[in-house]
């Protein structure tokens, strides 16, 4: 698995590596709903996009994260973030979170040609045996999305996270595995073209 800065593009969706050129329209994302208000999620507010930049480099040079802008094509805009977390070489996984996606754009194609794209590179690409997606149990919303996708729900981490309200999260531990990947794939593409 050799994690290098790269762009994953699709019919609609580009997901760009995360850049300081994409601050701008990276907070007008998360504006859109004031994402950083939902307590189920973790996303930065507008004002500390750059320890967010920061952060996602430094994980990037430990060849843990790889970061991308989510940019809806059709209008150019960039519309939330998204990344390859978690990744153990050694064992060929990782994990596809830290995602969000500006409100007026949830429950659109967006997401599902982003995982798309994504899941394609990992499994094609790195030839991943395994990709995790982790969410809140609170959030109904990620919840639905992640199963939507094809994921398999393998269970839930008892006191997994810290919220920034001091809240004791659970979380959702789903699955994709390399076997799981041509029809999850096939699935996909008959989605985002139709």
């Amino acid at each position: 698995m050799d994690i290098e800065k790269v762009v994953l593009e699709g019919s609609r969706v580009r997901l760009e590596p995360l850049a300081e050129q994409h601050t701008a329209g990276l907070a007008a994302a998360i504006e859109d709903g004031e994402l950083w208000r939902i307590p189920v999620t973790v996303v930065p507010h507008p004002n500390d996009l750059n320890k967010f930049f920061d952060a996602a480099e430094a994980a990037f040079r430990q060849q843990r994260e790889l970061a991308f802008a989510t940019i809806d094509k059709i209008s150019g805009a960039i519309v939330g973030s998204t990344r390859f977390r978690c990744i153990e070489h050694a064992h060929k996984r990782l994990e596809i979170g830290f995602t969000f996606i500006a409100a007026s754009r949830q429950r659109s194609y967006i997401n599902t040609e982003a995982k798309y794209l994504m899941l394609r590179h990992a499994f094609e690409v790195w030839q991943c045996n395994r990709v995790e997606l982790l969410t809140d149990v609170l959030n109904e919303k990620s919840r639905n999305a992640i199963a939507r996708i094809g994921a398999q729900q393998e269970g839930i981490l008892r006191s997994h996270m810290i919220m920034r309200d001091g809240r004791v999260r659970d979380s959702v531990l789903f699955s994709i595995v390399a076997r799981d990947w041509p029809t999850i794939e096939a699935k996909l593409a008959r989605q985002i073209q139709g």
